[in-house]
């Protein structure tokens, strides 16, 4: 009897810590968005951390982009020949990148690299209490210090997004017309006539928005809440990678479902 009650205890522990999990991000969440007028009236903080984010992370980008590419092409072209529907393979393409493929392992690797990156500084400057040191000067670091990253990375991931689809796309020219020998002209007018700008490309965008406010938000969570020691910090950009990736797969299902169900 005690066994049982003791894992009923353990369990209610468990839930309640989640249940103030989840309340302590959505007060993290409201404290951002409240003091989000930095981003306005000092807009170079915002620049610099684009810069920061995006420019570093664009070369796994551009990389990832290109081989995902090469492997559409390849995979794409043995698959339509089946049905002799070749001169589809830029369509194949193009929606597989602009719908999907782009958003979603772009946010992945967002997490893996600028993530990371974001937690681990936050939690150092906690550890060094650099934070607590622009409280003592009454500067206000979630204001100074969280928001222009948040904007910073909610700006990156789209253009981050865009970047890596167009790269794939020339990635599975360069195997399905200059390898393979499909006919350059299909390649690009079924692409051209079978996207839908606003049905395919704004909804990959609106993905990719969605993933940089999460991704970047959990980092910047981990990186708050991390405890001021190495072994925190290394935990917090952990939690940072698998947290966020998690989230970007289940709210690419939702939103997935929401977009494309009709």
């Amino acid at each position: 009897m005690s066994a049982s009650n003791n894992a009923v205890t353990g369990l209610g522990h468990w839930v309640r810590a989640q249940v103030a999990g989840i309340g302590y991000f959505t007060r993290f969440f409201g404290a951002l968005l409240a003091r989000s007028g930095i981003a306005l009236s000092r807009p170079r903080l915002v620049s610099q951390q684009v810069h920061f984010i995006g420019n570093y992370s664009l070369l796994i980008i551009a990389v990832s982009g290109m081989f995902v590419g090469f492997v559409l092409g390849l995979q794409g072209y043995y698959t339509l020949n089946r049905y002799g529907s070749e001169e589809a393979l830029g369509l194949l393409v193009a929606l597989s990148l602009v719908r999907e493929l782009g958003p979603v392992v772009t946010a992945l690797l967002f997490a893996g690299r600028a993530g990371t990156s974001l937690t681990a500084e936050i939690g150092l400057m906690k550890a060094g209490e650099q934070l607590s040191a622009m409280e003592v000067m009454a500067v206000d670091p979630i204001r100074r210090v969280l928001v222009p990253r948040l904007w910073g990375g909610i700006i990156a991931m789209p253009i981050l997004a865009a970047v890596f689809s167009m790269v794939g796309i020339l990635g599975g020219w360069v195997v399905g017309v200059l390898l393979i020998g499909v006919d350059a002209g299909a390649f690009w007018s079924q692409m051209q006539n079978g996207v839908d700008v606003w049905k395919d490309v704004a909804n990959g965008a609106i993905k990719s928005v969605v993933f940089g406010v999460t991704v970047t938000l959990v980092a910047l969570y981990e990186g708050w809440q991390a405890k001021p020691t190495p072994e925190g910090v290394a935990r917090a950009t952990t939690r940072t990678v698998v947290v966020g990736s998690l989230a970007v797969l289940g709210l690419d299902f939702l939103l997935t479902a929401l977009m494309f169900g009709n």
